[in-house]
């Protein structure tokens, strides 16, 4: 079964923001790995992300991390973000923060 894969405007924003010589290779790689078996974990690539609920796992392209949700039932995966490595750190602790309540308000 394959997979239609939809990115939302945030992950649109961050491709856009990555350099021209870098986007083929995620978007050959979102297409390779994301469009017939979006949950197979592996140790180098898919990771399934426990700490949050959305995004439910994350796929590793070189210093590029994808986050994104799939539907089985609809066979949709929904890319969330693309970001550095670094990015993804700061990512992270903030959708958890944000969770787990501790997020600051204003």
């Amino acid at each position: 079964m394959a997979f239609v894969i939809e990115f939302v405007g945030e992950a649109e924003t961050d491709l856009d923001a990555i350099r021209a010589f870098h986007r083929p290779r995620i978007l050959d790689a979102i297409e390779r790995h994301l469009k017939h078996k979006p949950t197979q974990v592996s140790r180098a690539r898919i990771k399934r992300l426990h700490s949050t609920d959305s995004p439910a796992y994350r796929l590793r392209i070189g210093e590029f991390r994808v986050f994104y949700d799939v539907d089985i039932e609809g066979a949709m995966v929904t890319i969330l973000r693309i970001l550095s490595k670094e990015q993804s750190l700061s990512y992270l602790r903030l959708i958890t923060d944000e969770e787990s309540g501790t997020g600051e308000t204003e």
